[in-house]
């Protein structure tokens, strides 16, 4: 019963990330908006939390708290038009099959940044 009212729940998210992901990329949506909507999209989407998964509580609170918060903001912070729009298109492209080719971008960008962080670490640090 609980794995259904979460599996809803998740699905939901899902709808309303893409909603925003479509919202931003509306021409007539102001360029704070699309900045902030397309980090929150991005932070949802991406495999790699701000607090991992791993930690016991802390570990899904951004997944519980901080991407809910970032999606209805943008919603709230968005024309009902723009929203209506990007609500069927959101619709429609979870009728399509799951993209591996972005999860497997997000990964190799994630790597990147991680390499370069730690690389400046050493030569700050260590060297």
């Amino acid at each position: 019963m609980i794995f259904e009212v979460l599996r809803q729940k998740a699905k939901e998210l899902k709808k309303q990330t893409l909603t925003v992901y479509f919202a931003s990329r509306d021409p007539k949506l102001s360029m704070h908006i699309k900045i902030i909507a397309i980090l929150v999209v991005a932070y949802a989407l991406s495999p790699i939390d701000l607090i991992p998964d791993f930690i016991p509580i802390f570990g899904l609170l951004d997944d519980i708290i901080i991407v809910p918060l970032g999606l209805a903001l943008i919603i709230h912070l968005t024309p009902p038009e723009i929203i209506e729009a990007a609500q069927i298109k959101a619709l429609q492209s979870t009728e399509r099959p799951t993209s591996y080719m972005a999860a497997l971008i997000f990964i190799f960008i994630w790597l990147i940044i991680l390499l370069l962080s730690g690389q400046w670490f050493y030569h700050e640090f260590i060297t």
